[in-house]
């Protein structure tokens, strides 16, 4: 049967908490029982959500970090650990589209959309496994990823948003064979969404004309990361796409 027990108590590590997907997979992590270090650089609205869910079994904690500098990242999960202690969950959601493109566009754009999505993800991983590995956690990395990191998509001016995913899925499985390799207990998964109604495309000046009509929630993305967390420690469920039906 499919269940969060293991993990009530334990500490999991959620970026890109302060909107969207983010606040919705923080609000069902602590509903679960689970204390979530909510990373984010606006970490006043963590604050705000945390507030919300004061009564919930769980605790949600702010920490603010600026994901495009490792420096950073670095010393935030250090001030985590020492805060809450091990971690046993990891969320990699923090993630942006800039408008901008191939032809015309602006290298600091495409720089800082591959520094967020993908260094940024790889950073904290290796953060949060090291402190795994040295405790022996039966730990789970979470990329939240997009169905954009498996089909190219047409979309004007979404500059390297869809090369940066696909890099996530690569990544995805290659940690998971490096893990294989040293042995350690520690499982990974890939959530894929397709499009999700949040603030992500107004950030992103994405025009509503070229979205599709059905969209996804981001409570929708939250129940496919508990989906994967609630799997036997013998079960590695690698990638789960999350698609709204008849889309």
């Amino acid at each position: 049967m499919l269940n969060l027990e293991r993990f009530v108590g334990k500490v999991a590590v959620v970026t890109g908490a302060s909107s969207g997907i983010g606040v919705a997979i923080v609000e069902t992590l602590v509903k679960h029982g689970i204390v979530v270090a909510g990373i984010a650089r606006r970490a006043h609205r963590v604050v705000a959500t945390a507030g919300k869910l004061k009564n919930e079994p769980g605790k949600l904690h702010a920490y603010k970090c600026d994901l495009t500098v490792e420096d950073e990242i670095i010393s935030t999960f250090k001030e985590i650990i020492s805060d809450l202690g091990d971690i046993h969950i990891l969320v990699n959601n923090a993630g942006l589209m800039l408008h901008t493109d191939l032809i015309n566009g602006e290298t600091a754009k495409w720089k800082k959309c591959f520094d967020t999505n993908v260094l940024a993800l790889c950073i904290a991983s290796r953060e949060a496994i090291q402190d795994m590995k040295t405790k022996d956690t039966k730990g789970h990395i979470i990329h939240i990823n997009s169905t954009a990191g498996h089909e190219v998509l047409n979309m004007p001016n979404s500059n390297v948003y869809g090369p940066s995913k696909y890099a996530v899925t690569a990544i995805t499985m290659t940690m998971v064979y490096d893990l294989e390799r040293e042995n350690l207990p520690i499982k990974v998964t890939s959530v894929s969404p397709g499009y999700v109604k949040t603030e992500f495309q107004e950030v992103a000046n994405v025009p509503g004309s070229v979205l599709p009509k059905l969209g996804l929630n981001g409570v929708d993305v939250a129940e496919a990361v508990i989906f994967a967390l609630s799997t036997r420690p013998e079960v590695n469920v690698t990638e789960i796409t999350v698609r709204p039906l008849n889309a």
